[in-house]
């Protein structure tokens, strides 16, 4: 649950009995809690996510009360104010709970490092228990939090300890490779090797001296000196067979090598059948290598390279599976993945890929990654076991569903374009599904309400989709001709629903069979959503057919006797 301020009794009470957390915290009053450790718990709140502190509670979520000095909340909030610095705005209210009370602060997730006025620095972490603690926040510790939040670019850091002499010349050569076969900046191909590694800022100059960025050192460096400077950098190519192990292989050399080798075991294990579209023929292959290499380059590219621990590639009998050490960058979360305008952790080594050619020039790799999974009939990329720690995505093993892709395949060939990444979701979660509404897909398209119901509208123009309904009941389901192509004429009937006077004789006939029918039956029996239901009782009612008895949740209708 994520605080605010305006937490009513029941979430209130639901947090109570949740117990603390990475974003709440419980502080007792009892004794007076002094003002430096109720300073240090805004800190450390502030420094991670941010939060509520609720003073005046036990640890085990029991109220105790709250002093009388702590009650005026316009004194405490500028009592934090003055004890942090920067200073902290946080929000309080007074909470009466039953004969106690106890004080809710909400405390922003801080832009900046933020301590008490007497230089203490604290944040928050999980224990292995799961249970929340504040431990000291260490200098060495800043940059990664400040990379998070997109404030500092680590990658364009230029490493003063080191020369030229240090990177490995031949490495340039790979990046105009790369630049020819995979279509980057062609206008980078000319330059000489000192104009080449200024234009992709590769070095810096530090008092008159070219030295490299950490970004040219994890491009152009040797094994050996990336071992020594940037120690975290590691990727892991795993195949498993069950328990078995047959690939497990680590790799701590130059990105574009790492990506040239690891490329080749995963296009190893790429299996492709055929079909005829046309005077074409098309591949259908096990993985989708343009989506790997996006996601695996996303990897690579927006780690956290101050956090210990490999990028990890692992196929095996559920799948593929990427991650990559760090959480999503700030402003990034599982609900606006597909929309959120593109951040790096490392923007100058994100900028040097794409001109490289590698990623995606647009920033929208995440695209190519969901249209490689979802155009062939298979479930879309899931990133839930993502956290604060690592950015985790599973491309499940699924066999491709042909009439799906063929769908896909004719009507890009109609209209000459590639249906967008809102239009490939729609179409497989009514694959999946049958019947939905507008309210239904906007988790998956993470898009507004009326953007998903124009997407939708637009399939419905296209004749890959149909409309039932009107208004905020109206539902959709694959049309006619999309179950015809696929040879499944009776599903068409089953989710398209019933007309109105089939509906109603449905619903007569159940009344006469079981003596009596609910709302949830008729949405049940004729496959329309809870309005569409309602209003067709209504005209039965008003008809005279049916008659009501009851009120909300205990209504139901019998035969007009």
């Amino acid at each position: 649950m994520k605080p605010r301020m305006d937490t009513n009794e029941h979430e209130l009470k639901t947090l109570l009995a949740k117990g603390e957390t990475l974003t709440i915290e419980f502080k007792s009053d009892v004794k007076g809690l002094p003002d430096r450790d109720l300073a240090a718990a805004v800190v450390a709140m502030a420094n991670t996510e941010g939060g509520l502190i609720l003073l005046g509670v036990e640890d085990d979520g029991a109220v105790t009360g709250l002093q009388p000095a702590h009650q005026d909340t316009t004194g405490l909030i500028a009592l934090i104010a003055n004890r942090t610095n920067p200073s902290i705005a946080v929000r309080a209210e007074v909470v009466d709970w039953g004969k106690k009370k106890f004080l809710n602060i909400q405390v922003p997730k801080a832009r900046s490092i933020v301590s008490t006025s007497d230089g203490v620095l604290l944040r928050r972490r999980l224990m292995v228990s799961g249970k929340p603690e504040a431990v000291p926040f260490y200098p060495h510790e800043f940059i990664q939090r400040q990379s998070a939040m997109g404030l500092v670019d680590p990658s364009a850091t230029a490493l003063t300890s080191l020369t030229l002499q240090d990177l490995n010349p031949l490495e340039r050569q790979r990046i105009r490779e790369s630049i020819r076969r995979y279509g980057g900046d062609t206008s980078l191909l000319p330059l000489a090797d000192e104009e080449l590694d200024g234009a992709l800022g590769l070095v810096a100059t530090v008092e008159g001296v070219r030295r490299p960025t950490v970004a040219g050192l994890l491009i152009l460096g040797r094994e050996e000196i990336l071992r020594q400077h940037v120690p975290a950098h590691e990727v892991a190519f795993q195949v498993l067979e069950g328990t078995d192990v047959r690939v497990n292989e680590f790799y701590r050399k130059p990105l574009l090598q790492i990506f040239e080798e690891v490329e080749l075991l995963f296009k190893a294990r790429v299996v492709e059948q055929e079909i005829q579209m046309g005077l074409f023929r098309v591949p259908i292959p096990n993985y989708d290598r343009r989506a790997f290499r996006e996601a695996f380059i996303n990897a690579l590219v927006h780690r956290d390279y101050s956090r210990l621990g490999a990028v990890h590639v692992r196929l095996d009998d559920d799948g593929l599976t990427l991650s990559s050490p760090g959480g999503f960058v700030e402003g990034i979360t599982l609900q606006n993945l597909l929309v959120a305008a593109p951040r790096s952790r490392n923007p100058l080594l994100a900028d040097i890929v794409k001109r490289i050619g590698l990623a995606e020039r647009t920033g929208r790799g995440i695209d190519r990654i969901y249209e490689g999974m979802l155009r062939y009939g298979r479930p879309a990329p899931d990133y839930a076991m993502s956290d604060a720690t690592s950015v985790v995505l599973v491309m499940p093993k699924s066999d491709a569903d042909i009439s799906f892709l063929e769908m896909i395949l004719r009507h890009e060939e109609r209209t000459g374009t590639a249906l967008p990444i809102d239009s490939l979701i729609i179409l497989s979660r009514l694959r999946h599904e049958r019947r939905l509404t507008t309210a239904d897909l906007i988790s998956d398209t993470q898009k507004s309400e009326q953007a998903t119901r124009t997407a939708l509208e637009k399939l419905v123009e296209a004749g890959l989709v149909e409309a039932h309904g009107a208004g905020r009941g109206r539902a959709y389901t694959l049309s006619a001709k999309v179950y015809r192509h696929s040879g499944k004429k009776a599903a068409y009937i089953r989710q398209a629903g019933f007309d109105r006077i089939q509906q109603e004789q449905m619903v007569l006939k159940f009344v006469e069979k079981h003596g009596s029918i609910k709302r949830a039956d008729v949405m049940d029996l004729c496959r329309i959503t809870k309005d569409q239901a309602a209003k067709l009782l209504k005209r039965l009612t008003s008809e005279a057919k049916i008659t009501k008895h009851g009120e909300r949740r205990g209504t139901y209708y019998e035969r007009k006797s």
